[in-house]
């Protein structure tokens, strides 16, 4: 089940266009295929997420829009009072659909940096993002 059937509070590096309405972070969490959170252009754009208690993790759902995905996602997470770790690093393919990892992370805040973007202008399109696992 997803740690956070709603949205946990989340920030993202841009916005296209600073669109909100129309390409906001709001847009990985809406369950639709016809929204996305679309970053405006430049390297390492990234995404946080701050859970409201400890949650252990165990697999990350993210499917992004083919040429606007992350070749390299590298992640940094960490408990309340805690200094950022370093975590295992994500691979992606270059494609439209639904990629799955799996992780055993214990965390309160996870940041998603999205390294090698396959767009020359360095533009990341997310249309889904989920975090699986349970509260502690």
């Amino acid at each position: 089940h997803p740690v956070s059937p709603v949205p946990c509070p989340c920030r993202v590096s841009s916005v296209l266009h600073r669109d909100v309405k129309q390409f906001g972070k709001k847009h990985m969490f809406d369950g639709s295929d016809e929204t996305c959170w679309n970053s405006d252009q430049g390297t390492c754009q990234w995404v946080t997420l701050d859970f409201p208690q400890a949650v252990k993790v165990s697999q990350l759902h993210i499917q992004f829009q083919g040429g606007f995905a992350s070749r390299l996602c590298t992640l940094e997470g960490c408990r309340a009072g805690e200094e950022p770790v370093k975590l295992p690093v994500l691979y992606p393919e270059d494609t439209n659909a639904m990629q799955i990892s799996f992780a055993q992370l214990v965390v309160e805040k996870l940041k998603i940096t999205f390294e090698k973007s396959t767009d020359f202008f360095g533009r990341i399109v997310v249309y889904h993002l989920g975090v699986l696992g349970e509260r502690l």
